[in-house]
């Protein structure tokens, strides 16, 4: 062990005594890291800092920066000062038109923040990189079910697993471990996001009301009747805090998700029943492609029941609901291995997307 190591061993050991954390989390606009940030301001031994392009308004042991990932010189500029980040926490997530062209900003994003980060924090634990079902090949169509984190990964491109293996390469000259979280579709409140299944389904269900007309699964019909399963994002906060603090966790991936499976065919009558609705048969339409005139009326809604205001766009996330409504194969991951190192937690998902829907009201986001 070098100078700098022992140095750098010390000071950890000087934090472990004083117990006190401070958080990086990157991505703190999406449902995972808005989540994520809710948790870590409750726990009385965390400092936290957020980082989003768009910044974000502090509260209690929570302040933001700003900062643009894509930018090398941008991300040095407004990280490379943070001194007392312990642990880093990565959510951010740039879309683009395919899956090849996932990779490059995706990638770049992970890599200029490490590398704004690691010198400055001395004291840096550990790095938590948000994945998913992608890992799998889950977006590409049927794969093997349950699947298990030692699953051979599958043919790239995929930006998830590029990320791991930098991670994994980076780890080797540090000081600092990490950890991989594959949540499955997360739920929670969180506007503005491209993968939002719960804004979605609360904006389809208050629409069609409106309209005076049942609820529809507009799904392929084959998707109505597979196993799935989802992630409470509360549920994935405090799994994600877990790994990242768990010594047993280290340098491992985990799937997370509620803990339960459930099929749209019986869960769907359900949320029709919730918004006051008949669950008519199902009827395959791609909401991207109807809903794109609803606009009008959903600004008059607006105004009419007096809602929060969010712009259509913010609530509009029809993409993603026909890529979730389209899954005509089994979607779910073996969850025991978290379980078996001790994350023990699990939410019943019917009653976390009735939850979901009751908050969107509270807030104004969809008529009462």
């Amino acid at each position: 062990m070098n100078a700098t190591e022992k140095d750098n061993a010390k000071e950890k050991d000087n934090l472990n005594e004083k117990e006190q954390k401070t958080a990086l989390v990157i991505g703190t606009n999406g449902v995972i890291g808005r989540n994520l940030i809710d948790h870590l301001a409750t726990l009385p031994d965390w400092n936290v800092i957020g980082v989003s392009r768009r910044g974000g308004e502090a509260f209690a042991n929570v302040r933001y920066i700003s900062a643009d990932l894509l930018d090398a010189d941008a991300a040095r500029e407004a990280l490379g000062g943070l001194s007392e980040v312990t642990h880093l926490f990565y959510a951010a997530y740039q879309d683009r038109p395919t899956w090849a062209e996932l990779v490059a900003p995706n990638l770049a994003m992970l890599v200029n923040a490490v590398d704004a980060v690691e010198p400055a924090a001395r004291c840096l634990r550990h790095i938590s990189l948000m994945q998913g079902y992608k890992v799998y090949g889950a977006h590409l169509g049927p794969f093997k079910t349950p699947a298990k984190e030692s699953d051979d990964r599958h043919m790239p491109p995929e930006f998830n697993i590029d990320q791991q293996r930098f991670l994994e390469r980076r780890s080797q000259a540090g000081s600092w471990t990490w950890s991989a979280l594959r949540p499955s579709v997360v739920c929670g409140f969180a506007l503005g996001n491209p993968m939002n299944l719960a804004t979605v389904i609360a904006v389809y269900a208050s629409i069609s009301k409106e309209l005076g007309v049942p609820l529809r699964f507009p799904g392929k019909p084959g998707a109505y009747h597979s196993l799935l399963e989802m992630t409470d994002a509360g549920l994935l906060a405090r799994a994600t805090v877990w790994a990242a603090t768990d010594p047993r966790c280290a340098n491992q991936a985990f799937n997370i998700s509620n803990g339960d499976l459930f099929r749209w065919n019986q869960l769907w009558p359900k949320i029709a029943a919730y918004f006051g609705l008949e669950a008519s048969d199902p009827l395959p339409m791609p909401l991207s492609e109807v809903m794109a005139d609803k606009e009008p009326l959903w600004n008059d809604m607006v105004k009419r029941y007096g809602l929060a205001d969010p712009t259509y766009a913010e609530v509009s996330s029809w993409g993603f609901g026909d890529f979730v409504f389209g899954w005509d194969y089994d979607f779910f991951a073996d969850g025991s291995k978290a379980r078996r190192l001790g994350f023990h937690e699990f939410v019943d998902t019917e009653k976390m997307f009735f939850e979901i829907f009751d908050d969107f009201r509270l807030r104004g986001i969809i008529p009462a």
